[in-house]
C-alpha cells in the first residue's frame, strides 16, 4: 500500500463517520482528538468568543463522529431553541408566552417520540385496534427526494445518540427563560456551544443554563490543583468504565442476560448484581471522564453522582443517582403537577395514559381497569378524606414522575415497569417510615404470610422470590422490635448498614426490567425484554442445588472479586475518597505521570477486544 493509499484511509478514519465505531472516551482516537482540541485551544484561551466558538464547531465534529447525519437533526434543535429563547423573552401577554413555550415544547418532543418511541407507540397502536401498521421512516423519505436517489434506509428508524440530553437541556434553556429565570443567549455561537458541548453532548448529565451560561465568559483557568483533580477524574473514569463495567459485562453478565436458561439460579442471580455495579460503573464513569475533560478545558460540569448505592431508601437513591435528571423531572415535571401541594388534569391523565399503553402492549385490559379502579378509589379519598387529601395526591405525582422517568430511559414496557417499581419503592417507604416499629412487624409479618400462602397454592418463581424477600425484611423488622422492646443501646450504623443493603437489594431486582429492556432492537423491545425478565424470575426463583454453589462461585471467582471490591470501594466514606483525590492532586508532576502510567498498564490488562460503548448512549 502506497503512502497517498496510507493518508487516503487516514483522512477517512479521520473525518468518515463509522456507525459501528462511534467516537468513545476509551478509544486512542478520541485522546488524539482531544490533545488536538487543547493544543488549539491554547492559542486563545483567553479570547473568549474564538474559544467558544472553536469549542462549538469542534463539538459538531464530535456528535458527527458519534451520530453520522444525525448532526442536521442536533443542528436544527440548537437553531430552532436559539430563535425559541429571543421569540419567547419579549414577550409580554401571557397567552403569546404559554403559546411560545408550549409550542417549543411540542417541537423537541415531537422529535424525541418520533426517533425514540415510534415502534412503541405503533404496537400500541397495533395491539388496540388489530392494525398492522409498520414503522417507515418519513424524515428518511424526505432526505432520499431532497437527494435525488436512495440515500437512507426507510424501513427502520434509527435512534440518535444523545437525543433524550440534549432535547431535555433544550427544553430547560426555553423554560427557564419562559419562568424568568435566564435570559437568552445573545451570540448563537455561545448557545450552540452550550447545548453541544462535547464532554457531556451525547450521555450526560443535563446542564442547566444558570449552570454552564455564566462559564461562557469567564477567562480560562486551571489550577495546579484544578490539573490534578482533572487527571484524577480521568483516570478514576476510566478504570470504572473498563475494569469494573466491561470486565463483568464482556465476561459475565451479557452472557447470562443473552440466555437466561443456560445458567443457574446463582449465577443469574450473580448477573443481576454484577449488573447493577456494571451500570453505575459505566455511567458514572463516563461522568467522571466527562468531569475531567471539561475541567482541563475550564468549565465545570455538575455533580451527577453521590455514591448512591449508600442511600437508605428508595428516595434516597434517586436523590444520588443520574442527579441532573432527577432534578430535572422534579423541576420541570413534578412541580408543574402540582408536586406535594395539588393535583391537576395531568396528574390523573399521566398515569391512566400509561396505564392505557401498558394493557395495549400486553393485550390484557384487566391491567388497565384494575388502575383506573384503583384511581377511583384515590379519586374517592382525594375528595371525600381531606385529611389525606395532600398526602395521595404527592403520592400520584410522584409515581408520574417515575412512570415518564422510565420511558424516558427507553421505548419497552420493561421500563414502564422498572420506573413503576421505583415510584411504588418510593411510596412504601414513605408508609413504612410513618409506622412504629410493631406496625411494620405486624404489616410485613402479614405480607409474607400471604406470600407464603401464594408460594404454597401456586409453587411460581417468582411467589417463592416475594415469599425469601418479604421474609428478609420481616426478620430485620423482628429483630429490631425486640431490640427496642429490650431498651438495647442504640447502634445507628447497623440501623443503617441494613437499610443500605435493603435498598441495595431492591434497586438492584428493578434493574433486571432496565437490563432486559436494554441493547434491543426498538422493532422487538417488547416481546424480548419480557421474555428476558421472565426466564430470569423463573430461573432465580425456581429450585436450587445449594451443593453446586461453591463450585459455580469458584468458577467465576474474578467476576466476584471484581464485584466485591467495587462495591468496596463505593462504601468507602465520603471523606476518605475526598481525601486521597487531594492526595493525587498534590502529587509532584513527575510522580503522577508514573502513577498514571502504571494505572494505564493496569486498566489495559482488562481490555475486551471490542470496546463497549456506554450505555446510556442509548438513551
Amino acid at each position: 500500500m502506497g503512502f497517498w493509499d496510507v493518508a487516503s484511509d487516514f483522512f477517512k478514519n479521520l473525518f468518515g463517520f463509522d456507525q459501528a465505531h462511534p467516537l468513545l472516551f476509551t478509544q486512542f482516537y478520541f485522546w488524539a482528538f482531544f490533545a488536538i482540541v487543547m493544543a488549539f485551544l491554547c492559542f486563545f484561551k483567553n479570547k473568549v468568543l474564538l474559544r467558544n466558538a472553536f469549542l462549538f464547531f469542534v463539538s459538531l465534529f464530535f456528535y458527527y463522529k458519534t451520530s453520522g447525519l444525525f448532526l442536521m437533526l442536533f443542528v436544527f434543535v440548537i437553531v430552532y431553541n436559539y430563535f425559541a429563547g429571543w421569540w419567547l423573552y419579549p414577550r409580554k401577554t401571557k397567552f403569546a408566552r404559554n403559546f411560545i413555550v408550549i409550542l417549543s415544547a411540542v417541537v423537541d418532543l415531537s422529535l424525541l417520540c418520533y426517533y425514540k418511541y415510534a415502534y412503541f407507540l405503533t404496537d400500541v397502536v397495533n395491539n388496540l385496534f388489530g392494525t398492522s401498521f409498520a414503522v417507515h421512516d418519513a424524515i428518511a423519505e424526505f432526505g432520499n427526494m431532497i437527494a435525488g436517489r436512495e440515500a437512507f434506509s426507510v424501513d427502520s428508524i434509527f435512534l440518535p445518540v444523545g437525543i433524550s440530553f440534549f432535547t431535555f437541556q433544550a427544553m430547560s434553556y426555553v423554560i427557564d427563560i419562559f419562568r424568568r429565570k435566564s435570559e437568552p443567549v445573545i451570540n448563537f455561537l455561545d448557545f450552540g456551544f452550550y447545548l453541544s458541548f462535547f464532554p457531556q453532548l451525547v450521555a450526560g448529565p443535563i446542564v442547566r443554563p444558570n449552570q454552564f451560561l455564566p462559564q461562557l465568559h469567564k477567562p480560562f483557568f486551571l489550577g495546579r490543583k484544578q490539573f490534578g483533580i482533572a487527571v484524577f477524574w480521568i483516570m478514576n473514569g476510566l478504570a470504572k468504565k473498563l475494569i469494573l463495567s466491561d470486565y463483568i459485562a464482556v465476561n459475565f453478565c451479557d452472557r447470562v442476560f443473552e440466555n437466561p436458561l443456560l445458567y443457574t439460579g446463582f449465577e443469574n442471580l450473580t448477573a443481576i448484581f454484577g449488573y447493577s455495579l456494571q451500570v453505575y460503573a459505566d455511567f458514572s464513569g463516563y461522568t467522571d471522564i466527562a468531569t475531567g475533560v471539561a475541567m482541563l478545558m475550564g468549565f465545570y460540569l455538575p455533580k451527577n453522582f453521590d455514591s448512591p448505592y449508600k442511600a437508605k431508601n428508595a428516595s434516597e437513591f434517586w436523590k444520588r443517582w443520574h442527579i441532573s435528571l432527577s432534578k430535572w423531572l422534579q423541576d420541570y415535571l413534578y412541580i408543574p403537577l402540582g408536586g406535594n401541594r395539588n393535583g391537576t388534569i395531568g396528574s390523573y391523565a399521566i398515569i391512566l395514559g400509561i396505564a392505557f399503553m401498558a394493557s395495549a402492549l400486553a393485550k390484557n385490559w384487566w391491567v388497565f381497569f384494575s388502575v383506573l379502579l384503583l384511581t377511583a378509589v384515590i379519586a374517592f379519598f382525594i375528595i371525600f378524606k381531606k385529611n389525606t387529601r395532600k398526602e395521595l395526591i404527592s403520592d400520584i405525582n410522584r409515581m408520574d414522575t417515575m412512570l415518564l422517568g422510565g420511558l424516558w430511559h427507553g421505548p419497552s414496557w420493561n421500563f414502564m415497569i422498572w420506573g413503576g417499581l421505583n415510584g411504588l419503592g418510593i411510596l412504601i417507604y414513605r408508609f413504612w417510615k410513618s409506622c412504629n416499629v410493631y406496625v411494620r412487624v405486624l404489616v410485613i409479618g402479614l405480607i409474607t404470610g400471604l406470600c407464603l400462602v401464594l408460594k404454597m397454592a401456586f409453587e411460581a418463581p417468582v411467589f417463592n422470590l416475594f415469599f425469601y424477600w418479604t421474609l428478609i425484611i420481616f426478620i430485620g423488622a423482628f429483630v429490631r422490635m425486640l431490640y427496642s422492646m429490650l431498651k438495647g443501646r442504640s447502634l445507628p450504623w447497623l440501623k443503617d448498614a441494613w437499610s443500605v443493603l435493603m435498598t441495595f437489594i431492591f434497586v438492584t431486582f428493578t434493574r433486571l426490567f432496565f437490563r432486559s429492556g436494554s441493547n434491543l432492537d426498538p422493532a422487538e423491545a417488547n416481546e424480548k425484554a419480557w421474555g428476558t425478565a421472565k426466564n430470569m424470575v423463573n430461573q432465580i426463583g425456581g429450585d436450587w442445588d445449594f451443593a453446586m454453589v461453591p463450585q459455580i462461585a469458584w468458577q467465576h471467582r474474578s467476576i466476584l472479586i471484581i464485584f466485591i471490591i467495587g462495591m468496596l470501594i463505593h462504601w468507602l466514606p465520603e471523606r476518605f475518597k475526598r481525601r486521597y483525590r487531594i492526595w493525587f492532586a498534590k502529587m509532584p508532576l513527575v510522580v503522577m505521570v508514573l502513577f498514571c502510567v502504571i494505572a494505564i498498564f493496569i486498566i489495559c490488562q482488562f481490555i475486551t477486544s471490542d470496546l463497549q460503548s456506554f450505555i446510556y448512549f442509548q438513551f
